[in-house]
C-alpha cells in the first residue's frame, strides 16, 4: 500500500499514523493460529526465556505470556508479514526510500494482570546516528479503549530526548514530573483488527493496563533507513546487512545533530523494558 502524501505530512508531523484494516483477514487467521500455539507451548516453561518474558502469575494451568520475544524468528508467518509490500512499502516511504529490518515483539496484557508501560521514547533503548527509524503496530485483535492500546503524545518526537534512567539506572521509563501536562493530549490508537500504527522513534508512547477479555496482542515489528547506524552496539555485519529489504548496503552512516544517553547501566538480569521499568516503580 502507498501513503498519500497527507498521511506523510501528518506522520511528520504528529510522529504516528493510524492505518485501518491493512491486514487481510486470511493473514490474520495464521497469525493468530501461529501465536495460539506458541501461549499453549508456554505451558511447558517455567521461567522467562529467550523466546519468552513470561508475567509473575504463569503456570502451566494459566499460561500468562507478556511478550514472545522475536517472532520473525519463530514461525514464517511472522517473517512473512514483516518483509511484506503491505508493511514495508509505507515504511518505505517515511524513512526516505531505504528499509533495514531491525527486531521484532510479540506484546499480550492480560485482563487484570500488571502490564501497564510507563511513557517513554524508543530512542533511549537504541539510538543511532540519525533518527529516521519507526515501529509498525500489527493489531492481532480488536483494540478498544479498555484493551490497553497503545498511547501517544502527538508531536513529541520534534521535541526533546527524555532522561529514562533512575538513581544512575537505565528503567526504560521517564519520571512522571519530568512531563507536565503532555500526556494530557496523548490520543490512544483504537482501531479494529487488521489495522496497524507507526511511531516515530522518538515519540513519546505507553499503555495502561486491560480491563478487558483479552489479551490484546500486539505484533510489533522496527525498521530502520539503512544509513541509520546504531551507537554502542555491535552486529555480524552480514546478518546486518542480510536485513535490509530496500535499498543497498553502506559503510558511512548519515550523522545528525540528535541528543542521546547511553542506555546504560542496566539493572543485572533485566532482560525487558518490564523488568527495567520495575526498578523505577519498586523505588530501586
Amino acid at each position: 500500500m502507498k501513503l498519500s502524501k497527507v498521511q506523510i505530512e501528518s506522520y511528520r508531523q504528529q510522529g504516528f499514523l493510524l492505518l485501518e484494516n491493512v491486514v487481510g483477514v486470511d493473514l490474520l487467521v495464521e497469525l493468530r493460529a501461529a501465536i495460539a500455539r506458541f501461549v499453549e507451548q508456554s505451558r511447558q516453561v517455567a521461567a522467562s526465556n529467550k523466546v519468552y518474558d513470561l508475567d509473575p502469575s504463569h503456570s502451566a494451568a494459566l499460561p500468562r505470556v507478556r511478550r514472545l520475544k522475536d517472532p520473525h524468528l519463530r514461525d514464517e508467518v511472522f517473517q512473512r508479514l514483516a518483509s511484506s509490500d503491505t508493511i514495508v512499502d509505507p515504511v518505505c516511504q517515511l524513512l526516505g526510500g531505504t528499509v533495514r529490518f531491525d527486531h521484532s515483539k510479540l506484546n499480550f496484557k492480560h485482563p487484570h494482570s500488571a502490564a501497564e508501560i510507563a511513557w517513554h521514547q524508543d530512542w533511549a533503548f537504541y539510538p543511532h546516528t540519525n533518527d529516521d527509524i519507526l515501529a509498525v503496530g500489527v493489531m492481532i485483535e480488536d483494540c478498544r479503549l479498555e484493551s490497553g492500546p497503545l498511547r501517544v503524545i502527538p508531536g513529541s518526537h520534534r521535541g526533546p530526548v527524555y532522561d529514562h534512567h533512575h538513581n544512575g539506572t537505565f528503567t526504560g521509563a521517564i519520571a512522571e514530573g519530568d512531563l507536565g501536562n503532555l500526556p494530557d493530549s496523548a490520543i490512544d490508537l483504537v482501531a479494529p483488527a487488521g489495522s496497524i500504527s507507526i511511531h516515530h522513534v522518538r515519540t513519546l508512547h505507553a499503555s495502561t493496563n486491560c480491563s478487558a477479555d483479552t489479551t490484546r496482542p500486539l505484533l510489533l515489528f522496527s525498521y530502520a533507513a539503512v544509513d541509520a547506524f546504531p551507537v554502542f552496539a555491535a552486529y555480524d555485519l552480514d546478518e546486518y546487512d542480510a536485513r535490509i529489504l530496500r535499498g543497498q548496503a553502506v559503510r558511512q552512516g548519515r550523522m545528525e545533530a540528535l541528543p542521546i544517553r547511553l542506555h546504560l547501566p542496566q539493572k543485572p538480569g533485566a532482560d525487558s523494558i518490564y523488568d527495567n521499568q520495575a526498578v523505577r516503580k519498586n523505588g530501586g
